[in-house]
């Protein structure tokens, strides 16, 4: 189903949006206020200087309250988040974006940096590309022209950060569309700004909230929409290694990355070495959930095709091997009559007829 767009700020039929709203709005009146508002104390007259420092005075601390309730929203959203409650977070990206915009301003770099988490927030926590690029446009202008701006390299850094989301955001959301060429041009962008992120730390250590390796992935991911294939396996290829490097080589983040490479290397018909990429996912599955589980099942069945796949007579013994493998473990974890087992099975039955053995 294609959701529609979430307009901002003037959304009158946005449920989230206008609970964040109303809720935003709700500031109580201080005390003192509400007494001098309601019993004029009849005291003698202030001075000019008085009257305007206390006006200076309520103004900032008008402006107190707002930002109480942004640095409040942001912290709720991590937290929120971190317990998988992403509806919840999504509509306090919302409150944070309102607050931005009475704090600093429709057009300053960080209500653009708000709205860009809020972007953010709609492809990673609700799967939903269009209001997620939809929200990544409206900010992008605001981010560019402050970079350009900017004298301070602290600013610089944040702007160069959102940037970095922003262009993630369009990038994954044109792949979600499968517009692979979208896609790979926004990735590119991405990964321009995270580089110049990287040259501006001067060697530190840079913690963006979009990880190299999740933008590494991205681009292969697009390469392969696009029909790169050798540009593909070097994203993938250079995700592992970091992933290695970062972790060990038993990590179950390396799970997904041996099977999407593998399935590069069939694309370029390099079927051994697609082969040995799943015997290394297949290694770490059994490892850290055993011989029986549907884990181990999902990549005994990618081997036997990949088996298959090859051609070679000398392969025919191991496909056959792996799928039964595969289909004992998914009836012993997920039950005879489930969708995967009964898939598997018909997968194992179509290639015996193809290889003239009996069923």
């Amino acid at each position: 189903m294609r959701a529609s767009p979430i307009r901002i700020p003037t959304v009158s039929n946005d449920i989230d949006w206008d609970f964040c709203f109303r809720s935003s709005q709700q500031t109580e009146i201080p005390a003192h206020q509400q007494t001098d508002e309601l019993y004029p104390t009849g005291g003698p007259e202030k001075s000019e200087e008085e009257t305007k420092a206390k006006e200076e005075e309520e103004a900032i601390d008008c402006m107190s309250h707002p930002k109480e309730k942004l640095a409040q929203s942001q912290k709720r959203v991590a937290q929120l988040i971190k317990e998988k409650m992403n509806t919840q977070a999504n509509k306090e990206l919302i409150r944070c974006v309102i607050l931005s915009r009475i704090i600093f301003g429709d057009h300053h770099w960080k209500c653009a940096r708000a709205v860009t988490n809020l972007a953010y927030g709609y492809l990673t926590l609700r799967g939903l590309p269009v209001q997620a690029k939809k929200h990544a446009a409206s900010a992008k202008n605001t981010l560019l022209t402050w970079k350009e701006n900017t004298t301070s390299d602290k600013e610089k850094e944040e702007i160069l950060e959102a940037l970095v989301m922003l262009y993630y955001t369009l990038g994954v959301a044109w792949l979600l569309q499968n517009r692979g060429r979208e896609a790979y041009f926004n990735l590119q962008k991405a990964k321009r700004n995270m580089k110049e992120l990287k040259e501006l730390y001067k060697g530190g250590i840079c913690e963006s909230e979009v990880s190299e390796k999740d933008l590494t992935l991205a681009l292969g991911r697009a390469s392969l929409a696009i029909h790169r294939l050798n540009l593909a396996l070097a994203y993938f290829e250079k995700a592992i290694g970091d992933v290695i490097a970062a972790k060990s080589d038993r990590t179950s983040d390396l799970i997904s990355l041996y099977e999407e490479t593998a399935q590069i290397e069939q694309l370029r018909k390099n079927h051994n070495q697609a082969i040995q990429y799943l015997q290394q996912a297949h290694s770490i599955c059994v490892s850290l959930f055993t011989e029986v589980s549907p884990k181990t099942a999902e990549t005994s069945v990618l081997l036997a095709k990949a088996y298959a796949m090859s051609g070679e007579a000398q392969h025919r013994d191991a496909a056959e091997i792996y799928f039964i493998k595969s289909i004992n473990a998914y009836g012993a974890t997920l039950g005879s009559e489930d969708f995967e087992t009964l898939s598997t099975i018909a997968e194992f039955c179509k290639w015996l007829v193809q290889n003239g053995k009996k069923q």
